[in-house]
């Protein structure tokens, strides 16, 4: 059996070599969907029965490990050195400086590695994490997969 959760977020972002107004400083109203997969937990008299996993724990996590850090940040390639000293300047900035471009592909991927690990099987129902979509606009996004 497999569950999502969506939930979104305001960050800011540029793609520093793009042919397009993507180069310049923008944001968007992202929106992440985490996928688990596990087998239907059937322990009798629990509040989780019935569920791979209780979807507002889903969200507690995915707040904890990703959201939080991320809403109302500005996501920065370490190599736009410009960008990361100006984001220096700014008091207080919610900055997050990033090995790699700020994609949706690239995010997806860090977001996936980020909360691999983060949703524990506790009810032996073989919990794992399957999959993030990254929503970097309504029509656009990019899936990291757990690899078999």
């Amino acid at each position: 059996m497999q569950i999502t959760r969506r939930l979104e977020f305001d960050a800011g972002h540029r793609i520093p070599n793009h042919n397009s107004q993507c180069r310049h400083l923008h944001g968007h109203r992202y929106a992440i969907e985490i996928t688990l997969s596990g087998l239907v937990i059937a322990v009798e008299g629990i509040s989780e029965q019935g569920m791979v996993m209780d979807f507002s724990e889903v969200k507690t996590i995915a707040q904890k490990t990703v959201v939080n850090q991320w809403d109302h940040a500005f996501l920065v390639y370490r190599g736009d050195v410009d960008v990361v000293d100006f984001l220096g300047t700014l008091p207080e900035h919610k900055t997050v400086v990033l090995d790699v471009v700020p994609t949706a592909e690239n995010l997806a991927a860090i977001a996936f590695r980020m909360l691999d690990g983060a949703y524990v099987d506790r009810y032996a129902n073989q919990l794992r994490l399957e999959q993030v979509r990254l929503y970097e606009t309504p029509n656009n996004w990019a899936d990291a997969r757990r690899q078999v």
